[in-house]
């Protein structure tokens, strides 16, 4: 079977073109060994790229541990630049992932523009915000990023009581500008920090503004892979036309064998 392995930001994925519906999907070891940076392709997570009868396509999105998870917006520009890379759209499209209809252009540069979806739930408590933009987010301010051990203190809040059903992702940002911030983020599924996370990006550049660190709605966010964009709409409490946008590289191509 055909791979191709795309990158969002340094947040990478092995895409699967499955509109044959070819893929052994129930294969957790599978998945996860193919996802493996020393006995497999290496990625953050895997996604089939599936028909759809009501969009252009469907995404179905696995993370290194083999299981399928909530919605991945990196993973969901990657997709998108799959799709148009296929010539199944063209620098358009409309796509169903596990959280409901996504939509998404490409521009001339190739940066991808993912509509996330609406957020009106925020949870602020005094050292940490919550919500959710497709999958789950805790949200910390810290001084000294750079320096922070990410993974054990991200995997501290994921496995605390706060989470115990079904864990969450864990960001750590710091102020940088006026609309400007500096992200790094702890993965559940991958269980480690990894170089981008885009709904992390969208649930942190939201976080910001319902905390009034920043007025703006067009927010602009360091990750470790380079530099994403969150904008959004703000009427009535609703967090709308929430865009997640930032560029999609295919990296390379190959055949696997299972």
């Amino acid at each position: 079977m055909d791979f191709y392995k795309y990158q969002g930001t340094g947040n990478d994925f092995i895409m699967i073109d499955n509109r044959e519906v070819l893929f052994p999907k129930d294969e957790i070891n599978l998945i996860k060994t193919l996802c493996d940076r020393r006995f497999g392709v290496g990625a953050d997570g895997l996604i089939l790229l599936e028909n759809d009868n009501a969009s252009n396509f469907k995404m179905v999105y696995y993370n290194s541990d083999g299981n399928q998870s909530s919605m991945c917006g990196n993973g969901g520009r990657c997709i998108v630049a799959f799709a148009n890379y296929l010539n199944i759209i063209n620098n358009k499209a409309t796509f169903m992932a596990v959280d409901g209809l996504h939509r998404a252009t490409i521009n001339e540069s190739g940066i991808v523009s993912l509509q996330m979806q609406n957020v009106d739930t925020i949870k602020i408590e005094s050292d940490f915000v919550f919500l959710n933009t497709g999958s789950p987010h805790h949200i910390v301010i810290v001084d000294d990023l750079r320096n922070l051990d990410v993974k054990t203190k991200g995997a501290s809040i994921r496995y605390s009581t706060l989470y115990e059903k079904t864990g969450s992702n864990v960001n750590f940002v710091k102020q940088v500008g006026e609309n400007h911030f500096a992200l790094r983020t702890y993965e559940r599924g991958v269980e480690d920090e990894t170089l981008s996370c885009g709904t992390g990006a969208t649930a942190t550049a939201i976080a910001m503004h319902a905390l009034g660190k920043t007025t703006s709605t067009e927010i602009i966010l360091d990750v470790e892979g380079g530099k994403l964009n969150v904008n959004f709409d703000f009427n009535n409490k609703m967090y709308e036309n929430v865009l997640l946008e930032g560029p999609a590289t295919l990296v390379f191509e190959g055949t696997i064998e299972f």
